[in-house]
């Protein structure tokens, strides 16, 4: 499990889906050089014994949001795990219970609302001005202006969650001069007027009524599927669908349905019931689909974020003092 240096015993610590092979420049882990021998898996590893075989040395692993499972099986499968980090404090893919019941520690780090914020913003603006399509026709030769662009100003921008990145999405919104609605389980009169938002009149009045719809909610049993084919039907024909939270929030084979028979204009979508998107997903050749590969939080300063609190949290695990540390609470509201 360990190797000896002249100065002691060093732990093994891995870092998973380093995709981009990045997360050893974003922070100084030199702190941990005489205590820690660090390796990084920068490709996805979606078979979990595949991941139990990878992980087996380790003391400390590092993941990244919500890319790889941590169920109780895997859990059972590492007796040597003794913390693990994830980026963010909130990770619904791991079984916090079973790393309690197994001896593992299990810490987080702070996450910036501002660039699933952003990404929201970029996919909304893509899609109303048809960005992707038209730059391709330019490339390659085609129409020099294919298409008419979707206005913003006066029309209706719909929320579907009025927490932190909700209410950042609704400030935007209102500068382009969009009307704002928003309904969750939970949203008050008080806190919509808070956010500067107009409470729907109803979940089913949110759909009917908007031109684009987003989502900003936060996945719990009540939340999953609140999408579905009853939601897609009463859009508008001409109306978007943006998707920054969470895949299972919406159903995702209406979605798909409702896309292909042209009964929704189109779909801005950065998460997905499996990650990374299989090659033969509809969502990636459906041509009103405008989709990223889960860049929400992808970042050069919130890596930087990530990073730095990673090698923080560690070094307090090691000093017998963790931090930050996750721990199994009921879902805040959306």
């Amino acid at each position: 499990m360990w190797r000896r240096t002249g100065s002691g015993i060093v732990k093994q610590c891995v870092i998973l889906d380093d995709y981009q092979d990045v997360a050893l420049a974003c922070a100084d882990w030199s702190a941990l050089r005489d205590q820690v021998a660090i390796r990084t898996l920068n490709a996805h590893i979606d078979d979990e014994a595949a991941l139990a075989a990878a992980l087996r040395s380790a003391d400390i692993v590092v993941a990244m949001r919500e890319r790889t499972p941590f169920p109780a099986t895997l859990f059972a499968a590492l007796p040597r795990l003794r913390l693990l980090v994830t980026s963010g404090m909130r990770n619904a893919a791991i079984d916090l219970g079973a790393a309690r019941a197994h001896g593992v520690t299990v810490c987080g780090t702070a996450s910036s609302l501002t660039p699933p914020v952003e990404l929201t913003w970029a996919l909304i603006l893509g899609l109303a001005r048809q960005i992707v399509p038209e730059n391709r026709a330019l490339r390659e030769g085609g129409p020099w202006q294919g298409g008419l662009g979707r206005d913003l100003a006066e029309h209706r921008l719909g929320l579907l969650g009025v927490g932190r990145i909700g209410s950042a999405v609704a400030q935007v919104a209102r500068a382009f001069g969009m009307r704002v609605s928003g309904w969750s389980p939970n949203l008050t009169p008080e806190r919509a007027a808070a956010a500067g938002v107009a409470l729907a009149r109803s979940r089913e009045a949110l759909f009917a009524e908007s031109d684009i719809v987003s989502i900003h909610l936060v996945l719990a049993p009540g939340t999953r599927h609140l999408v579905g084919a009853a939601e897609l039907a009463r859009m508008k024909p001409d109306a978007f669908l943006i998707n920054t939270s969470r895949a299972a929030i919406v159903d995702e084979a209406a979605l798909i349905a409702a896309l292909e028979q042209g009964r929704l204009a189109g779909a801005g979508l950065d998460v997905f019931a499996r990650e990374p998107l299989p090659t033969d997903h509809p969502y990636r050749r459906l041509p009103n689909v405008l989709a990223t590969p889960h860049l929400g939080y992808v970042t050069r300063d919130n890596y930087r974020t990530y990073f730095t609190e990673t090698v923080e949290d560690i070094r307090a695990w090691l000093a017998g003092a963790p931090v930050r540390q996750l721990t199994p609470v009921p879902p805040s509201r959306p």
